[in-house]
């Protein structure tokens, strides 16, 4: 069943941030992730709409788990420390 990471982002230092895209990029390309959506436009439709979002589509919930854990995405989220918050969360799909 299909997994989807979802990431709201807030960022403070887009220079530093740059960084964490590069390393996240190679990340996602060696898991060979899906990316539904990665920033674009935010429209608030009810309540407050996050400032930068991220969908990531996944086959299962463990392949997510794994792509958050591995050794390439730590590096990536070393380079974000500092210049970004961020809200994580994988969602089963149907």
């Amino acid at each position: 069943m299909s997994a989807y990471l979802i990431a709201n982002v807030e960022v403070s230092n887009p220079e530093q941030y740059k960084q964490y895209q590069e390393f996240s990029s190679i990340a996602m390309k060696t898991h060979n992730v899906k990316v539904l959506v990665r920033g674009g436009e935010t429209i608030a439709l009810e309540g407050t709409a996050p400032v930068r979002t991220v969908v990531m589509e996944f086959d299962t919930l463990e392949q997510a788990q794994a792509f958050h854990d591995s050794e390439e995405y730590r590096r990536a989220r070393k380079a974000r420390e500092g210049a970004a918050k961020m809200t994580m969360y994988v969602v089963q799909g149907l």
